[in-house]
Order: structure tokens, then sequence, then C-alpha cells
């Protein structure tokens, strides 16, 4: 009886050894698959920018390139898109039936079948964007998503995606209206006027559009010591630039360096945007005082009314020694 219990025992451990084996491994490689697949889409360009007059139509080339070793179906799916927040980054609409409520430029995009790729392979999708005779003047946007379905032959499923982005001008009348509601100078996140040194310092440039359509700020960020230079830098110089959508706002952080350890000096910004290249122009004044020399300055005041402190006195005791000599006399 005892020999038959340890050979049911040893069974039973042998049939969980081997399903535990097998588990791994069904684990493993989907979780290779997936990761394989999660590389599976390259999307450009990333963003693209076009003007189409109210009641004609144009097309959009985006290419899809499939990087991995086996051919995949990828759904394409046209949504909207705001500003997710004030640093530029976009916030999709996902749901299918849902619209951006102004700017929709999904209204426009006509609907695109899925594609399959070849692995290694590059295929190009043409969307078509048709604007009606009734559209307003101003900036519309969306995205085109590519989503990785299954692999061609295979049944597993993955959701990895990759987005294009599409801006599109109506022309007409345009109101490009872009102020400046932030331009300070900080350390470690912290604005201020004055700065124990010149560490990590930054300037945070921040503007709201109130017009009715995308527009993007250029210019030139300088610092100044007295007539003197000392840094430089080209403001939203990339390819393709940041743009500000209507009705929101959008920040950029822009490094100053080389400025010296003490001093007063002055940051000066340019900045042009729109197509009537309207500028705004803006200087603020820093101090980079050490705390050794603020302690410095205050012993020396220090010492400065030690030294009228003792000439008061000196001055009263040798008045009131002349008054006691003429009242002797």
């Amino acid at each position: 009886m005892r020999q038959l219990q340890s050979y049911r025992m040893f069974g039973l451990a042998l049939l969980v050894g081997v399903a535990s084996v097998l588990m791994v491994t069904l684990h493993t490689g989907q979780a290779s698959a997936q990761s394989e697949t999660a590389k599976a889409i390259k999307v450009s360009p990333v963003r693209s920018e076009l003007t189409i007059e109210a009641g004609k139509s144009a097309k959009v080339s985006t290419f899809v390139t499939n990087t991995t070793k086996a051919a995949v179906n990828y759904k394409i799916i046209e949504n909207d898109f705001v500003a997710g927040d004030d640093e530029g980054t976009p916030s999709l609409i996902l749901d299918e039936n849902s619209y951006a409520p102004t700017h929709s430029l999904k209204r426009f995009m006509l609907p695109v079948s899925g594609v399959t790729v070849a692995p290694g392979a590059t295929q190009q999708v043409d969307i078509t964007i048709t604007v009606p005779k009734s559209a307003q003047a101003g900036g519309y946007f969306g995205a085109v998503r590519f989503v990785a379905g299954a692999n061609a032959g295979s049944m597993v499923n993955f959701d990895a995606s990759a987005t294009s982005l599409i801006l599109m001008t109506v022309p007409g009348d345009l109101v490009e209206n872009l102020s400046l509601t932030n331009f300070e100078v900080r350390q470690n996140g912290n604005a201020a006027g004055n700065f124990r040194n010149a560490d990590k310092l930054d300037l945070l440039v921040k503007f709201e559009n109130t017009g009715n359509v995308q527009v993007a700020p250029y210019g030139k960020v300088s610092v100044t010591k007295g007539d003197k230079v000392v840094y430089s830098s080209d403001f939203n110089g990339g390819d393709p630039r940041g743009n500000v959508l209507p009705d929101s706002s959008r920040k950029w952080t822009v490094p100053l360096n080389n400025i010296g350890k003490f001093g007063k000096y002055t940051v000066h910004a340019t900045f042009s945007y729109g197509t009537k290249n309207k500028t705004l122009d803006i200087t603020k004044t820093i101090w980079i005082v050490p705390t050794m020399y603020i302690i410095g300055a205050i012993a020396a005041l220090a010492v400065i009314f030690l030294i009228l402190g003792l000439l008061v006195m000196l001055i009263r005791a040798k008045r009131a020694n002349r008054s006691r000599g003429f009242r002797r006399r």
C-alpha cells in the first residue's frame, strides 16, 4: 500500500511539474510575441499640416512600416483630438462615435480600410479629406491611428498602435491671436527675481491661443549682462514647430546657461507667429547674488552702523564735556 501511494504521489507531482512547464512556456512565448508586436508599428510622418479650401478635397499620405518578422494586419482608425495638457500632448478621443466639440477634422475624413503589411515592408495609406463648402475658416485637427491586429496566420491578438497627427487649415477669415501669459525665470521650478546661484536656471514661457486657428510661435531668447550677450537660444526652432491649438494654452521651458556667479542680468525674448508675423517682445531682469555676498554685505553694514554709533557717542561725549567746562567758569 505504501509503495502504491508513493507511485501515486510521484505521478501527481510529475503531472503538476509538466503542467507548470507548459504554462511557463506558453506565457513566455505569448509575452515574447507581444513584446515583438509592441514594436510592430512605425508610422511616418508623425505630423502633417495642410491647407484645403472650403468645398475641395485633398489627400494626406501616411506610411506604416512592419518591423516584425511576420505579416501584420493593421486596423486604421480616425480620431479627433484636443489639447491634453499645457505641454502640447494631444488627447485622442477614442470613442469611434464621438467628435471634438470644435475644430473636428474627423467629420471631414473618409473611412479607410485596414491593410496587411509584409514583414519589413512599408505600406502607403492615403487619407482623403473633403471639406464642405459650409465649413468655416480656421484650424481643424485629427489623427490616424494604426492598430496592430493578429499576425497573419496566427491566433494571437495585440493592441499595439501608432498615431499620425493631421492639422488642417481652411483659409478665409483667420483669427490669429496669441497672448503671452507667463514669462518667468525659475530655479528648480520656483520663479523669482533673484537667486543665490545660477545653477539649473530656466525660462518658463506660456502662450494662450484665443484665435480660431493653430499657430506656432518662434523666436529668440537671449541673456545679457550690461552690453554683453552671455547666452542666446532659438525658441521653438524644431521641424515641425510646436503649435498652440485654438482655445488652449501651451508652455515651453528654455534652459538658461552661461550665467555668471554674480550680477544683474537681463532676459530678453522676441516671439513671432502667424501669417502676418505678429511680434511679442518682453524683457525681465534678474539678480544673481550668492549667500556669502549677502552675509558679507550685512556684516559690512553692521560695521558701518557700529562705527557711526561710536562716532555719535564720541560727538555727544565731547559736547557734554564742553558743557561742563562752561558751567565751571
